[in-house]
């Protein structure tokens, strides 16, 4: 794109600036505005421009911190080039309630591309997709698993769509999962306008962890040194996509029985069919059911709840045919924690109360 005047809805931004610009959506029943609020951020330099998202569910915050973190970044005041469009909190609403859903608890990832006469989250969907998504070269999207849901640092992404799998392979995630697009999500409106597009999913909802952040904010800056908007560091992205694990497929293993559960696993661990994963027992002292693994594989999600029902999601297994292989992989894609230049870093972020060191 040109290096000229960008107009977003009336609101300038020049080759240089960055401006906090706010795109009207509604009004709540309070006749309180939502507006959703956007950093565009130029270089000097002409180049392609990047859309980074966060909250469009609108408790899992990591990606709002991701992106809080990214904006602060130095190397954005550096031999940037291009437009970076970042928007923290899609999902205002959703993000405000600390819940995942929209007021009328419709899920917004289930909404778009919208509409501008339609309900709170199909006009959000709208203003996203209408407004900015027009002006991106490329998209990613930033999410987490649900409420006591654990995910390990992973990208979904559409398989049938060599451009977005390249984006992927630049991310360098410790594992690539190439899922098909569903109906009503940003991902599907992605796809539709042509636009390469990656969804990063890592930790849990409402709690924020070193891991997910730093693999995020690296994983977003590898994008952009991949597009060009950044200066390159060829080794550092030629090693992670050598240690990337790319799995074609997931399978939840689910309780059998209900009662207190015990998980036995941690995430990025090999899993081999018939390996014990963690049971269930009865509460009452009765029984111990085993929860044994079906498939082989990388456990890549987990639940963090104690007390579990029959038919309850326990572990997510993405199937790799190398389970030990992988393992290896996805240590040496982060070493455990991906290392953050010390002028890039920002504060640490509590997760174990009993072990965290200030």
């Amino acid at each position: 794109m040109s290096m000229t005047e960008l107009e977003i809805q009336g609101q300038i931004i020049k080759p240089g600036e960055r401006k906090l610009i706010s795109l009207p959506v509604g009004v709540l029943t309070t006749h309180e505005p939502v507006t959703m609020r956007a950093w565009v951020i130029r270089g000097k330099t002409k180049g392609p421009t990047l859309m980074v998202t966060g909250c469009i569910h609108g408790d899992e915050i990591n990606g709002a911190e991701i992106i809080r973190r990214l904006v602060n970044s130095p190397s954005l005041r550096k031999r940037f080039k291009g437009t970076l469009i970042a928007v923290p909190i899609v999902n205002v609403p959703a993000f405000s309630n600390r819940s995942r859903y929209l007021p009328d608890r419709r899920d917004l990832n289930r909404l778009f591309p919208g509409s501008p006469k339609g309900s709170l989250g199909g006009r959000l969907a709208h203003v996203l997709t209408s407004e900015l998504l027009p002006l991106c070269d490329a998209v990613v999207d930033l999410h987490t698993g649900a409420v006591n849901r654990a995910n390990l640092p992973q990208v979904r992404v559409t398989a049938e769509d060599p451009a977005s799998l390249e984006v992927a392979q630049a991310f360098g995630s410790p594992v690539t999962l190439t899922t098909e697009t569903q109906t009503g999500t940003f991902r599907a409106a992605c796809n539709e306008a042509g636009i390469p597009v990656i969804l990063y999913e890592s930790g849990e909802a409402l709690r924020l962890d070193t891991a997910s952040i730093r693999f995020g904010k690296r994983g977003v800056q590898a994008v952009m040194r991949h597009m060009g908007m950044l200066p390159k560091r060829p080794a550092a992205a030629k090693k992670r996509a050598k240690h990337a694990v790319v799995c074609e497929k997931g399978h939840w293993e689910r309780a059998q029985v209900g009662g207190i559960f015990t998980a036995l696993i941690a995430l990025g661990k090999a899993v081999k069919k018939g390996d014990v994963l963690g049971f269930v027992a009865d509460p009452f002292g009765d029984y111990e059911e085993e929860v044994v693994s079906s498939q082989t594989g990388i456990l890549i999600g987990r639940t963090n709840v104690g007390q579990v029902d029959e038919g309850d999601a326990l572990f997510h297994v993405a199937l790799a045919r190398f389970p030990s292989r992988a393992e290896k992989k996805i240590v040496q894609s982060g070493e455990g924690l991906p290392d953050i230049a010390e002028d890039d870093d920002d504060h640490p972020v509590h997760y174990d109360p009993y072990t965290d060191v200030i």
